[in-house]
């Protein structure tokens, strides 16, 4: 049985001193690995929180509460881990500061999801972002249809910044409701305006089925025009 405070054991855990230095390289390589892991993930993994901000709370985290509950994990391994963790901070920060393409890479960059009413479709595609999760991200925002919308940004942090058309220049555009959207169809069953369920592309159709001038797709459901409630 282990005596209360017995320093080499509270400090050490069951570890030799030199495993210190394998301590040091697992580290590296384990940041490494969640900062890389997540920045293919997608920030929409990361809401509200930077990629790197998500690796530093998951390492600290972790070296944290190992020793806390763990009789042969030493205080000394988990101090190490912080003090190259926050080593690695600084540096990973200075090189973003002095490297643009390095900056973008870790911290990502906002992205223009909506242009003048319409999805941005080839920009929308590298999102790992649904179309129905969207859709609810602007219902919150008390947005009807994406004629209501000059400008959407996915920023870096998860965010979804969203400029308006003011109500005089508000168009007729791609209805985002659940119960209006569901009345897509490949089928335009009257003359009017439509538009397209998959870019919001909108214009008007003949009674029919129709192509999509901008991506090519089938599928229309009817345009509205409301304006926005703030």
């Amino acid at each position: 049985m282990s005596e209360i405070f017995e320093w080499e054991r509270v400090l050490f855990g069951e570890l030799e001193p030199g495993f210190l230095l394998e301590v040091a390289f697992r580290t590296v390589i384990m940041f490494i690995v969640i900062l890389l892991a997540l920045t293919f993930t997608g920030k929409r993994g990361v809401k509200m929180l930077s990629i790197f901000e998500m690796v530093i709370i998951i390492a600290l985290g972790s070296a944290a509460g190992d020793p806390m509950f763990y009789e042969d994990v030493g205080l000394l391994p988990a101090i190490t881990v912080f003090l190259i963790i926050m080593s690695l901070y600084r540096l990973v920060t200075w090189l973003t500061g002095k490297n643009k393409r390095f900056e973008e890479f870790i911290e990502g960059k906002a992205h223009r999801l909506i242009k003048d009413g319409n999805f941005s479709v080839k920009t929308f595609k590298k999102e790992a972002l649904g179309q129905d999760e969207f859709f609810a991200e602007l219902r919150v925002r008390s947005v009807e249809h994406l004629g209501q919308v000059r400008n959407a940004y996915l920023e870096t942090n998860g965010e979804l910044s969203l400029y308006f058309y003011p109500d005089s220049e508000v168009k007729p555009g791609l209805p985002v409701l659940p119960e209006l959207f569901a009345n897509k169809s490949k089928t335009i069953p009257a003359k009017g305006l439509y538009s397209c369920t998959f870019c919001g592309h909108t214009k008007e159709q003949k009674k029919g089925t129709a192509k999509c001038t901008v991506c090519a797709k089938e599928e229309w459901v009817e345009a509205i025009d409301t304006l926005r409630i703030n």
